[in-house]
């Protein structure tokens, strides 16, 4: 199948210069520059293990999921946009490297990067990959090659699952328990890690499943990668609390006798998030917030707006503090970068793209444009469009500039036609009526896509489904459609979910893969608990109920009270005033059962226990399959 062309997906993912501008073809990196895959191979130790199971016995990790690209062919098939194939390749370089004397990497065996700093008895973990089973074969991997080294700390530099996920593969939480191993994070890590993954879980892990394209093949026509990484593992997550919060920037910590300096950075790639230094090994980590792509401004799988102004002020802070003192720098993905020049000219390049994409959005906003427009009239310099480094891999500079706009203005493009719109199902049945019904929208579509113009034939064709969801030739065209779409996206998270549209039109939903709060619930504090079942309270069903719960803590000593009003569950510590409806004396593990079971055997309880019954009759459950392409 051929690449989509300009009106259909040339430039899906990263709109470029605009057509017809004379610098456009100019305006490339250099296919001959061989940079990175000799940065991404230097230091190499090992190989990584090929396949790793659960306890379960189902696959993980496998390696040979990727060798179509670590065998392939360096010219990209016509289904894969040439510098996806590229970035593909290069993340699917896998195994133990060293980095500089001290410091290794696991890389290509997860989304993200693992890194090992040795120290006087041991060695410190940084960011621990997404799952247990895979961070802990990556240690044994370390071990194998570099003795075996007790684990002194743990280090997230952010919470973002793929930085924490697999801690309890490398550390015990008894031993964390205990004082002997600290997990050092960010100010305010918690409430972020909660609020992401626990809070918003369930929306985000199924929009993750079109970022991260779970459920499709690996090869040329399906999955080449995530352009952050090669891909994510399906193995168990789990959360260990921090016991050492980093406050400020300058803070230095010495962790198994080395010593980190940290940089605060908030509201860059991450809501809380650092970067560290190592000033004995001239080594240099910027976390997420410069690898070798253009990264999200606003994910597409859900998150908070990310501060493009701040994420480049905190880059120039970084080079300000650093790079100087740095003989190499390297990050929670992707390869490192050697060599004081590199390092500042890689840093700035990071630094001027988030700029410029937030000054000339405001610019342009400004003078009346809206976020789309801006997006598909905004030209780059020609310097940064040559940079292989902040291309369009993972974030885009399409999404990016609305996620600029979404910031300072919201959803609201200001035209009071799109105040008010129809949802899709019933915008769908209004365009098949206005068309003449769904033969006709489908045909319409149709004529669209055999003109190239993908995206608007995309658009009558996902009306059509909408208007009516079983019409075969609606969804088969609209799964065409996308599939050509993905084949021409330079963005891997764009091209993802192009593929895994058009898969489920075609064969429906698949399970879902992880499920976060399960998972995490150890590690919430108990207003966090009492926040993750507010949100499962069915308002119009508990508008007519109005009780009261008191919770004492006998592991904490703590006492909140929850109160059930007006379709919502207020709760706050150290209540005042009479007693509640029902009062419970219990530890968190066993709320955390009780809320699961509803049964208060054992539980001490003083009151109406029908109070619990009343609570969890109004409880909702989170629909972790919910469809996304059809109504």
């Amino acid at each position: 199948m051929a690449r989509a062309t300009e009106t259909g997906s040339r430039t899906a993912g990263v709109p470029r210069t605009r057509a017809g501008d004379d610098h456009t073809a100019s305006a490339e990196p250099s296919p001959d520059d061989t940079a990175d895959f000799d940065n991404a191979k230097r230091g190499f130790i090992a190989p990584g293990p090929q396949h790793i199971t659960g306890e379960d016995g189902r696959t993980v990790w496998d390696v040979r999921d990727f060798s179509f690209l670590l065998d392939g062919a360096e010219t990209a098939p016509p289904t894969v946009h040439p510098h996806l194939w590229r970035q593909g390749r290069l993340t699917a370089i896998n195994g133990l490297f060293e980095v500089v004397e001290g410091v290794y990497q696991i890389r290509g065996m997860d989304l993200s990067n693992m890194t090992l700093i040795e120290g006087d008895t041991g060695v410190v973990v940084i960011d621990p990959l997404v799952s247990e089973e895979v961070a802990a074969a990556g240690l044994a991997l370390y071990r194998e090659h570099r003795g075996d080294r007790p684990v002194t700390a743990v280090v997230y530099t952010h919470p973002h699952l793929d930085h924490f996920g697999g801690v309890a593969g490398v550390v015990d939480e008894a031993d964390v328990a205990s004082g002997r191993v600290p997990i050092v994070a960010p100010e305010h890590f918690m409430e972020h890690a909660v609020s992401e993954n626990v809070y918003a879980g369930t929306a985000m892990i199924r929009r993750g499943m079109y970022f991260t394209a779970f459920a499709l093949d690996h090869g040329p026509e399906g999955f080449v990668g995530v352009g952050l990484g090669p891909g994510t593992s399906q193995g168990k997550v789990g959360l260990i609390p921090p016991t050492l919060e980093i406050t400020r920037t300058g803070q230095e910590e010495t962790l198994d006798g080395v010593r980190f300096v940290f940089q605060m950075t908030p509201g860059t790639e991450a809501p809380a998030e650092m970067n560290f230094h190592l000033p004995e090994r001239r080594a240099l980590c910027t976390a997420e917030n410069a690898c070798h792509t253009l990264h999200n401004l606003l994910t597409l799988r859900g998150a908070q707006v990310r501060d493009a102004r701040m994420w480049s002020r905190y880059l120039n802070e970084t080079i300000e503090l650093f790079a100087d003192d740095s003989d190499v720098v390297f990050a929670s993905h992707h390869w490192p970068t050697w060599g004081t020049e590199d390092i500042r000219g890689f840093l700035a390049e990071q630094r001027d793209m988030y700029a410029y994409l937030h000054d000339q959005t405001l610019r342009m906003m400004n003078k009346g444009s809206t976020g789309i427009e801006i997006a598909e009239e905004l030209p780059l310099p020609p310097g940064l469009e040559r940079a292989w480094s902040i291309r369009g891999y993972y974030g885009s500079v399409s999404h990016n500039i609305k996620a600029v706009y979404q910031r300072y203005m919201g959803w609201f493009d200001g035209n009071p036609a799109h105040l008010w719109q129809h949802p899709p199902q019933a915008q769908g049945e209004r365009y098949a009526k206005a068309m003449g019904g769904v033969d006709a929208l489908v045909d319409r579509a149709r004529s669209f896509a055999e003109e190239d113009d993908l995206r608007f034939a995309a658009e009558l064709a996902s009306h059509a489904v909408f208007a009516d969801p079983d019409h075969a030739g609606a969804k088969d065209l609209l799964a065409e459609v996308l599939t050509r779409l993905g084949h021409g996206a330079e963005c891997a998270t764009w091209r993802n979910f192009f593929l895994v549209g058009a898969q489920e039109l075609r064969e429906g939903v698949p399970p879902t893969a992880i499920a976060l709060a399960e998972s995490m619930a150890s590690a919430l504090s108990v207003t966090q608990i009492l926040d993750s079942v507010g949100i499962r309270v069915d308002g119009p069903r508990a508008w007519k109920e109005k009780l009261s719960l008191d919770l004492h803590m006998t592991d904490s000593g703590e006492r909140y009270r929850a109160l059930l009003s007006n379709g919502v569950l207020i709760h706050y510590p150290d209540p005042k005033g009479g007693g509640a409806d029902l009062t419970l004396t219990l530890s968190k593990p066993e709320l955390l059962e009780l809320l699961s079971t509803g049964d208060l055997d054992g539980i001490e309880h003083e009151g109406d226990a029908g109070v619990l019954r009343r609570l969890t009759a109004v409880l909702d459950e989170a629909r972790p399959d919910f469809p996304i392409v059809t109504p």
